[in-house]
């Protein structure tokens, strides 16, 4: 049996970098030889850095393309290859573990026991069964309620580090200065704009103990806001997982999506107002079968739209949250909802795509007659600006329909005019969140807390 097993971590700018500095890197039984990169566009150029490796390395650990995988197996010597990134079907998934067995090595996963961090203050978490099931939209209905009652919330971000990795290891977004000067792409800021907006800080990064440590410093409660269909990286006192019933079916077959399924505190059924009977009854059936004690509360998402011009009958070039209709697989988001209410004639931004934007699309067939906010580079920006440009011209749509979380003005010069898209959670049934919520933090045995609870009023 060898005393040192050597390792690669398949990634995508995230749990992988999680899992290597809350498991591997001081474990003197692993050498973690590369990472790979998946999911995210341009993030397999960097390498993970000796700053943040720890004592045991020496020199940046490379990051690959993960179609480098089988080589890199057999040239390094590779004994275990761990999988950490989210919202991959169990099919997709096995294909990849049957893919590293057959060149040699053991194929595993880090479960919640050995990744997830301690707080010392109460920890709501939410996350999803899969990407664009909703999260964001309750996270920020959840923190715009109790910071309006008077707690601290320290929200804290599933990473999205696209740049600079140690300029990057712990971040805090108060005002929009902060994110021009940690040159946040259009992903970031779709996440973080919406909480600077409320005055509420976010934190994220690289290094979440680190980043835990930062964020419970003059707080109440931490407030976990997933990405994609991943599960908290914090040990949650309250676990709240959003699921989509337009894909009624997948929190069974995607991963980690079921593991959120089954582990959930509460479940909250997403979008009730866009989906059938069907499909709902199908979620519940599953909640049914699968986490029996967790109470089912269904929600719809309260969707407006502010126009500069009158819509109805009138093209318009939608533009939405990049990663909900890219790999969270949904051909529309809320712009497309929102124009056709409006009575606007969406136009088909395809023909127009330029450069990694129309790549965009080749890998991405599902899509429609939508344009996802793809922003991770500079020259991705720019060529996003140049499709959205080329298609209202030549569509002569009126204007953009912006349904990015943050605002697409502020992350590109946007000429033709937006209408602004917004939408807000609404609980339809079930015991109020927000009582839960309290409840929890009148436990935690925190004499300010607990006198905020007894005077908090919904």
């Amino acid at each position: 049996m060898k005393e040192v097993f050597d390792c690669i971590i398949m990634g995508a700018a995230g749990r992988d970098f999680h899992n290597y500095l809350a498991f591997l890197r001081d474990s003197p039984a692993f050498c973690v030889r590369a990472f790979t990169a998946a999911q995210i566009p341009f993030i397999d150029s960097r390498s993970f850095p000796a700053e943040l490796a720890g004592p045991r390395y020496d020199s940046d650990i490379p990051i690959h393309d993960e179609s480098e995988l089988p080589g890199l197996i057999r040239t390094l010597g590779i004994d275990i290859v761990f999988f950490a990134y989210s919202d991959i079907s169990h099919e997709e998934l096995m294909h990849k573990a049957s893919l590293v067995q057959a060149a040699g090595a053991s194929f595993m996963m880090l479960g919640p026991q050995q990744t997830q961090l301690h707080a010392r203050l109460p920890v709501i978490s939410v996350t999803a069964t899969r990407t664009g099931a909703g999260k964001s939209p309750l996270t920020q209905w959840l923190a715009r309620n109790l910071s309006a009652e008077g707690f601290k919330v320290a929200v804290i971000r599933h990473p999205m580090p696209y740049g600079r990795l140690t300029a990057q290891s712990v971040q805090r977004f108060e005002t929009v200065e902060d994110l021009l000067r940690h040159d946040c792409t259009i992903e970031e800021r779709e996440e973080y704009e919406p909480y600077v907006e409320m005055g509420i800080p976010i934190h994220a990064g690289v290094d979440y103990a680190a980043i835990l440590e930062r964020a419970q410093e003059d707080a109440d409660l931490v407030l976990w806001d997933g990405g994609n269909n991943d599960f908290s990286f914090i040990r949650p006192d309250l676990d709240i997982v959003v699921v989509d019933p337009l894909r009624a079916g997948h929190e069974t077959a995607w991963y980690p999506g079921e593991v959120n399924f089954r582990r959930a505190d509460v479940l909250v059924i997403s979008k009730t107002g866009s989906a059938t009977e069907t499909q709902i009854a199908a979620v519940r059936r599953h909640a049914a079968e699968l986490n029996p004690d967790a109470p089912v509360i269904a929600s719809d998402l309260d969707i407006t739209i502010e126009a500069p011009v009158p819509l109805e009958g009138r093209k318009v070039l939608v533009v939405e949250d990049g990663p909900t209709v890219t790999h969270g697989g949904m051909p529309h988001g809320a712009g497309t909802v929102a124009a056709l209410k409006a009575g606007a004639v969406p136009v088909d931004p395809r023909p127009w795509a330029v450069g990694t934007i129309r790549d965009t699309y080749a890998q991405n067939p599902h899509l429609g007659q939508v344009l996802p906010a793809m922003g991770y580079s500079d020259r991705q920006r720019a060529e996003l600006r140049e499709t959205i440009h080329a298609c209202v011209e030549a569509e002569e749509a009126v204007c953009v329909v912006d349904a990015c979380p943050g605002r697409l003005n502020l992350a590109i010069d946007v000429k033709p005019p937006l209408a602004r898209v917004s939408y807000r959670f609404q609980q339809l049934d079930g015991a109020p969140l927000l009582d839960r919520v309290r409840a929890l933090i009148g436990r935690s045995g925190s004499a300010a807390g607990a006198m905020k609870v007894a005077g908090g009023a919904e």
